[in-house]
């Protein structure tokens, strides 16, 4: 899959699939808590981590709920870092001003990142278009909105969908959705809605049977701590990583307990391309890389100096280290059998070294 990037911007192009390192997303949301500087700064220290593309959400709190404090509209989760939050209280203290996505756009373009962004209503697709973004995300929570889907869909830019609590019925019909309102190029990740998730939940094998359902590329929105769920998912397959970053957990926020700090997005960039890098194809034997190495294998040789018509045993002929004699397993056979001629100790073994 290629994504065509914003000319407007200058982000050039980058290809998602096997043949290139996975595509690693930082995601902003609302780690910016509600400073422009600190955005910006968060946008300095993906590209510092070598991240490739930055993501927002593009909402108000009046886009996505109601403004009322009743239970159907408060978190009650006593597990959730957001138990005891109304949903407008939340969504208003995390959405990213609409005013910023512009400089913060325009930053990471000059940085060298592609930048994109979730919209969550028909207003939010509007106003991205108006800024011409590369390509949309589908939010997990929003998969079953088939509208906000085909909408997305027509403007014919690349898309990707988290997966989410979707069955894989209600994946088919947002698919079905999205290519029948013109998406040439979809990308599905892998999610696990919980926030954060543990890797018990995770389930990233499923990566697998969503690319032979679906036929399109694959990744994974990842809410574990850490990076050793995102580099699993790159060796079933995953050429999409997305991950939430903030500067410090300690600096509170809405999404803070599950974001990742700078140093370990870097580690996220590294290793994940490490572990594409190590992929590579099926494949027995020697190496071009390894040939060197067969020189350690043990290999039969002559351990003591022998006279013309002595007897081979395991005294003067032993399997060692180098690996330049005959092949350790003819020692059975060779026993008991004379060599030809004198020999010094040290002396690969060789079939010229006995009768026939």
């Amino acid at each position: 899959m290629k994504i065509e990037t914003s000319k407007q911007f200058g982000y050039g192009m980058r290809g998602i699939g096997r043949d290139f390192p996975p595509l690693i997303v930082a995601e902003m949301s609302g780690n910016h808590n509600q400073s422009l500087d600190r955005a910006l700064e968060i946008v300095q220290e993906a590209a510092n981590a070598g991240v490739h593309a930055l993501k927002l959400q593009t909402y108000t709190a009046d886009t996505m709920t109601l403004k009322l404090n009743n239970e159907d509209f408060t978190v009650n989760d006593p597990q959730s870092h957001w138990n005891g939050k109304t949903l407008y209280s939340l969504y208003n203290q995390a959405h990213t001003p609409w005013e910023w996505h512009k400089p913060i756009f325009e930053k990471a373009k000059e940085l060298g990142m592609m930048a994109f962004s979730t919209p969550f209503d028909d207003t939010a697709v509007d106003f991205l278009e108006s800024l011409n973004v590369p390509f949309y995300k589908i939010a997990s929570q929003e998969n079953t909105d088939l509208a906000l889907i085909r909408r997305v869909a027509q403007t014919g830019k690349p898309l990707i969908i988290s997966s989410g609590m979707a069955t894989q019925d209600e994946l088919t019909e947002a698919v079905e959705e999205a290519r029948s309102a013109g998406c040439r190029e979809l990308t599905l990740l892998k999610c696990t809605s919980t926030y954060p998730a543990s890797p018990e939940n995770t389930n990233i094998s499923t990566i697998l049977d969503m690319r032979k359902i679906f036929n399109c590329e694959i990744g994974l929105s990842d809410h574990t701590l850490g990076i050793g769920v995102a580099v699993a998912s790159v060796a079933l397959g995953a050429t999409v990583i997305e991950k939430h970053l903030t500067l410090s957990r300690e600096d509170g926020g809405v999404d803070s307990d599950f974001s990742m700090e700078p140093n370990e997005m870097r580690d996220l960039v590294n290793e994940t391309e490490r572990a594409w890098r190590s992929y590579g194809t099926i494949r027995y034997g020697a190496t071009k890389a390894e040939e060197k190495s067969l020189k350690y294998r043990r290999s039969l040789y002559i351990t003591n100096d022998m006279k013309e018509g002595e007897v081979l045993t395991i005294k003067n002929l032993r399997a060692i280290r180098p690996g330049y004699g005959l092949e350790t397993k003819y020692l059975e056979k060779l026993l008991g059998q004379k060599v030809t001629k004198d020999v010094i100790k040290g002396t690969p073994m060789n079939w010229s070294l006995v009768k026939k």
